[in-house]
């Protein structure tokens, strides 16, 4: 999403690398996302480094170290996650038929704990997944809704819906049980959720009858918008973690100007 990367032609990526945090408790919400240049990003098979932040495993465990600085207003943002996954999956699947970008649910379940300098702390359920593509993401797709929900008979169920800039669309409706195996489900029909403060109109799947609630917006940006849902899925009740993207509004030029304002740039050293 970086605005710098576009306006460089999509050349050296590792010159536009972030660490983005999205910190969600009562003390109130924080976002740090400050992009760095080549200098500061350090990485190998098992961690990545990036300024004073870095993701490492250690054995089984991912550990995540954050030391940034919050934006708009600048406030020192320090803690740590760790998550324990309850399995790691090595699968990937494709978002396009050419495969040109793919989406991996590495860790679909686990236990995280987070720790932070300002009292922020929780365990709870985690999740780790990750989105890789060949071309920038607005040449390929118009937009996206995901949702991922942990459900009481320890599984997780995904559905991930795209539209490419064809007008194809595709979706993904799976069901990861305890030991990590994934499983096509059917997918329900999508209901619209209320559109976001900037308009946007996300959908979410749900079953018939007992259809996606909003608890909390989390996120609401003009092309990007985070939701805390409630419903039922796959015959059970669950949490829905949800997000709709529209990349034909993250390619205008007006939104892309106003990224800076919460994506700063630091190209020097560590």
């Amino acid at each position: 999403f970086s605005p710098y990367y576009a306006w460089s032609g999509w050349r050296h990526p590792e010159n536009h690398c972030a660490m983005n945090v999205a910190l969600y408790s009562v003390r109130g919400n924080r976002w740090a996302m400050t992009e760095r240049g080549h200098r500061s990003l350090d990485r190998d098979s098992d961690k990545i480094a990036i300024s004073r932040s870095s993701m490492s495993w250690e054995s089984e465990t991912l550990r995540i170290n954050v030391d940034e600085w919050t934006a708009p207003l600048p406030s020192r943002l320090r803690g740590t996650v760790t998550l324990h996954p309850s399995y790691l999956s090595g699968q990937t699947f494709a978002l396009d038929g050419e495969a040109r970008h793919v989406w991996r649910p590495i860790a679909p379940r686990g236990r995280v704990a987070v720790q932070f300098e300002d009292g922020t702390s929780w365990n709870g359920e985690g999740y780790f997944d990750s989105n890789c593509g060949d071309e920038p993401l607005e040449r390929r797709f118009r937009s996206w809704d995901w949702s991922r929900s942990h459900v009481a008979d320890d599984a997780t169920i995904v559905y991930y819906d795209v539209t490419l800039r064809n007008g194809e669309q595709r979706s993904l409706a799976l069901k990861f049980d305890s030991t990590g195996e994934d499983t096509a489900i059917h997918a329900p029909p999508l209901t619209r959720m209320p559109k976001t403060f900037w308009r946007m109109q996300p959908t979410a799947r749900g079953d018939r009858g007992m259809e996606p609630r909003l608890v909390r917006v989390l996120e609401d940006a003009p092309f990007y918008a985070r939701s805390h849902l409630a419903g039922q899925v796959d015959g059970a009740p669950a949490d829905i973690m949800h997000e709709t993207l529209s990349l034909d509004r993250l390619s205008n030029p007006v939104v892309r100007a106003m990224l800076p304002f919460r994506m700063p740039r630091l190209a020097g050293g560590r």
